[in-house]
Parts: C-alpha cells; sequence; structure tokens
C-alpha cells in the first residue's frame, strides 16, 4: 500500500498539478468544493487509480474537521498534507467589505487549523510527516486591491515558521511554497494586455508553469527535502527577491 498524501484545492490549476505529481509515488486523496465540481471528472480520469476526492467547504470548521477525520479513519495517517486550497475577493481596502475580508481570511489562513490540526496530530503519533502550506508571491511583496489575500497569504507562512519549531521534535516538517504568477485557468483568462504588463516585470520573462510549483512540494514532501523546515521557498522568475 503506498503513502498518503491529501491535497486540499486539488482541482484548481496549482492543485491539480501538485496532485498529478505526488500521484507518481503516493495514494492522493484530493479535496474539491462546489465551484470546482466542473473539474472533477478531468481530475478522476488523469489520476492513478488510488486516487479519490472528497468534498470539502474549508471554511467551515466542523465540516471540515470532520471530513479530515473520516478520510484518515478509512485511509490512515497521512505522510503528506498540501494545504492548497485558497480565494481571492480582490478590491481596493477603501471599498472592501467585511464580509470579503472575513471570507478570504477564513478561507485562506482559519481553514490551516481546521485541517491541519487533526493531520499534524496523527502525524506526531507516527513520528513522520511532511505538511506544504501553499502561500503566494503577494505575501512577501504585497498587492494593492489585496489586503486581504495578503494578510493570509502572509498569515500562513508566519503559521509554518511557528508548527516547524513545535513539530521538529515529533519528526514532522512544516513548509510554505510562495508560487508567483502561474499559467493556470484563472490567469489565462486575464486580458492578453493585462498579462503582458504583468510579464514585462517577471525577470524571467513569463509565468511559471504549474509543474513547477508541483515540482517543488514533491521534493519538499520526499527524503530529499528532509532538511527543510520553517522555510518558504519562493518560486516566482524574480518577481520578489527578497
Amino acid at each position: 500500500m503506498r503513502p498518503l498524501a491529501i491535497v486540499t484545492g486539488a482541482t484548481g490549476g496549482i492543485g491539480f498539478a501538485i496532485s498529478r505529481c505526488l500521484a507518481k509515488s503516493y495514494a492522493v486523496v484530493g479535496t474539491y468544493n462546489s465551484s470546482g465540481k466542473s473539474a472533477c471528472q478531468q481530475w478522476i480520469s488523469e489520476m492513478e487509480a488510488d486516487a479519490r476526492l472528497v468534498h470539502m467547504d474549508i471554511a467551515d470548521h466542523e465540516s471540515t474537521t470532520a471530513v479530515v477525520e473520516a478520510t484518515m479513519s478509512e485511509s490512515g495517517t497521512p505522510e503528506v498534507l498540501v494545504n492548497c486550497a485558497g480565494i481571492a475577493a480582490d478590491r481596493y481596502f477603501s471599498k472592501m467589505s467585511f464580509e470579503e475580508w472575513e471570507r478570504v481570511i477564513r478561507t485562506n489562513l482559519m481553514a490551516l487549523f481546521s485541517v491541519t490540526q487533526p493531520v499534524y496530530r496523527k502525524m506526531c503519533e507516527a513520528g513522520k510527516g511532511s505538511i506544504i502550506n501553499i502561500s503566494s508571491v503577494n505575501g512577501e511583496r504585497g498587492q494593492a486591491g489585496q489586503a486581504n489575500y495578503c494578510a493570509a497569504k502572509a498569515g500562513m507562512h508566519g503559521f509554518t515558521m511557528a508548527l516547524a519549531r513545535e513539530a521538529a521534535r515529533f519528526g514532522v516538517r512544516v513548509n510554505t511554497v510562495s508560487p508567483g504568477y502561474t499559467a493556470t485557468p484563472m490567469v489565462s483568462a486575464i486580458r492578453e494586455d493585462v498579462q503582458a504588463q504583468i510579464i514585462s516585470g517577471i525577470p524571467t520573462g513569463r509565468f511559471a508553469e504549474p509543474a513547477e510549483i508541483a515540482a517543488i512540494v514533491e521534493l519538499l514532501a520526499s527524503e530529499k527535502g528532509a532538511y527543510f523546515t520553517g522555510a518558504n521557498l519562493h518560486v516566482n522568475g524574480g518577481l520578489h527577491i527578497g
């Protein structure tokens, strides 16, 4: 039986690539929400036989915890957890509603507690595990119109650093990956002139491919990444260096 990896937000552009990459070595349980239903069939058809999807309302603490607990009861303790699920609700702060602020913080940051705590406890009992949190370049450099998103993504790495210090003695590693602009369907839907403007500010002159983000996750999940913990791996083509 292959070891288990859980990937939240598995049907999104980056989450799909991560799932596909990890499926080479792990049995993968991916999560999706109602907005990801249309991508589910493609995910299932392209994944290995021992991969499955579960529905999760990641912003709801009680239901999320119940789904995670049920998944572990059925499939065992994961060796890898990838927190990839996230949303954006962009608006300049002067016009941002509290609902837009709270929804992004709840989904992108507060959900880390609901998903990670039950998995972390089991990993500590097992004496091994790798937790990988997918943040963003904009959590490091800031972006106008994304005060909610940037706050959540910056908080994600603060969570990583704190938990890494607690987890090391139990054999559990915790790291962050911070992608830059990536060629996902969401980014590809941006107007071509706006895409060109974004690319002009990226030293490498292109968007990342989702598979390039997934390769970093694969490294952190594996024994080759065994000395990484508390790190934030920047995968942004030089858009932010620091």
